[in-house]
């Protein structure tokens, strides 16, 4: 499964730029792919260690995929 998708699209210029898509991952996703509790993952953020989610609206929040990836890299490298 591709984790970033490719949007092509034309430019007044008639340029061909790539804008890049991401998917937002919510809490069970992101808990699975960096193996921590819900716990460590806020307290991780309102340190400064873990990316903040975005808000969905109400108590709904998300992670941008291509940010969590990032971090995984940082931290394996």
């Amino acid at each position: 499964m591709p984790k970033e998708a490719i949007v092509v699209e034309e430019m007044d210029k008639g340029a061909i730029e790539p804008r890049r898509v991401t998917r937002l991952i919510r809490l069970p996703e992101v808990q699975h792919r960096v193996g921590l509790g819900r716990s460590t993952i806020y307290r991780w953020m309102s340190e400064g260690k873990f990316p903040k989610p975005v808000s969905l609206g109400g108590y709904s929040v998300a992670w941008p995929e291509n940010e969590i990836d990032e971090w995984i890299r940082r931290r394996t490298r």
